[in-house]
């Protein structure tokens, strides 16, 4: 940092212009500033050609003289403002948000760089009454019927598919079609296949699809009428009437396993119904705990978001879209889809899904503002330690060395997170049941 030398930053002011906006007035020493520029000459002489020189080697001297004494000075700022902005923030104790910074030079010479800047920080914020919140609690019961659902659905994950020969197809069956879509008698994109397995019921297909497939029986061969939804992706096909030709191949339905010893034995370590029963009733009641905690969570976040007193810059609201439309591409990725080919597929834009994102995003802003505000309050702050072990920890998760995390996530950032997953834990213990109405 500039500052940490020397002191080669130096914050002259620190004033509050508006609402989460502070100009503050920044000097670098004529040492760090020449420096500054001396570096942008050897980066950018080797494109500069003077008479009389080959490309590259014209001393600074006549550079400066036939373009001027400050033609390195611009770039020269460029590098040195972003951190220089940073120390004088840390030293003002203001929190940036990154935005656009309004920057004027004042001063740019040999004796110095005088920088007046506008910057976005966090909000002043407030919170009150986050103690004794009421929260709607959870049935953790878990029933006789409860435990004959999961197995019931334990059965069905180890079904098998079985070709039905004496009936016409119905839903929940899966048939098996060739099928040839005519828009005004003519074949269009995307609209036929061959041997699909459909499971009639399921919603795959536009409206109508799979309702007019059951009720026929396997060789079938026949001619069904469907509109496409006004909201199709295609414009092509949005709202249209079409014939699709179908013939049946097959018709299959799920064989459930019947649920014995031998059964259990498959699918556990357990060699009896009773031993196996218990145990699925233990871990529904773990997964009850963990639900209900959950929303109990929720519950008592949504009303931090509306006991927060602060006005939220945009600039807060937009990053948090940003990172969260990074996260999403990052899924897709792992998919092997990109943003781009996403919104080609759906119809959406980037501007669209920024759209979808707003609310969540602003809610997450102010519940991770209210929750710093109640660390501070109730002196639950993270101490260098606490970073420290912090670091350690995730570079353990994710098999890193420390000081490649340390690069990536400042400890800024890291206190926060410690400091709001103890101000949630001290809101949710503090916390009361609802009273049955």
């Amino acid at each position: 940092m500039l500052r940490s030398e020397e002191n080669k930053m130096t914050l002259k002011s620190s004033n509050k212009v508006e609402t989460n906006r502070y100009e503050l007035v920044i000097e670098i020493d004529a040492e760090t500033f020449m420096a500054a520029v001396d570096k942008v000459y050897k980066r950018e002489a080797k494109k500069i050609t003077l008479p009389g020189f080959r490309k590259g080697k014209a001393p600074r001297r006549l550079i400066e003289r036939e373009y001027g004494e400050g033609v390195f000075y611009e770039d020269a700022i460029k590098d040195l403002y972003p951190e220089a902005v940073v120390d004088a923030a840390e030293e003002a104790g203001l929190a940036l948000v990154r935005d656009a910074i309004d920057l004027d030079v004042e001063k740019a010479d040999k004796e110095g760089l005088v920088l007046k800047v506008v910057v976005t920080v966090e909000p002043e914020t407030a919170i009150k009454d986050y103690k004794g919140i009421e929260f709607t609690p959870e049935s953790l019961e878990v029933t006789d019927e409860d435990i004959d659902k999961e197995i019931e659905s334990i059965r069905n994950r180890n079904s098998r598919l079985v070709t039905v020969e004496d009936r016409a197809a119905e839903n929940g069956d899966t048939a098996v079609i060739d099928f040839k879509g005519l828009l005004d008698g003519e074949p269009f994109d995307g609209g036929a296949d061959e041997n699909y397995n459909l499971v009639l019921g399921s919603g795959t297909f536009i409206p109508g699809f799979e309702d007019q497939v059951a009720g026929h029986n396997a060789g079938d061969e026949f001619t069904i009428d469907v509109t496409f939804p006004e909201d199709y992706q295609s414009e092509d096909l949005k709202g249209k009437a079409v014939q699709f030709e179908i013939k049946l191949h097959e018709i299959k339905t799920r064989e459930l396993p019947e649920f014995n010893e031998e059964f259990v034995k498959d699918v556990s370590e357990f060699d009896t119904v009773d031993e196996y029963k218990a145990d699925l009733r233990t871990k529904l009641e773990e997964k009850r705990k963990e639900e209900a905690e959950g929303k109990k969570e929720n519950e008592i976040a949504e009303k931090l978001i509306s006991l927060l007193e602060a006005e939220v810059p945009e600039a807060m609201i937009t990053n948090q879209c940003d990172a969260m439309i990074d996260e999403f591409g990052m899924n897709l990725r792992a998919q092997g889809i990109d943003l781009k080919t996403y919104f080609a597929y759906t119809g959406l834009s980037e501007d669209k899904l920024r759209e979808t994102y707003h609310d969540r995003a602003e809610g997450q802003v102010k519940l991770r503002l209210a929750l710093r505000k109640i660390a501070e309050l109730e002196g639950l702050q993270a101490s260098e330690e606490d970073i420290e072990n912090k670091y350690n920890e995730l570079a353990e998760k994710y098999k890193a060395n420390v000081d490649r995390i340390k690069s990536v996530i400042a400890p800024r950032d890291i206190a926060g997170d410690i400091e709001s997953e103890r101000a949630m834990n001290f809101v949710k213990e503090n916390a009361v049941e609802k009273a049955a109405e």
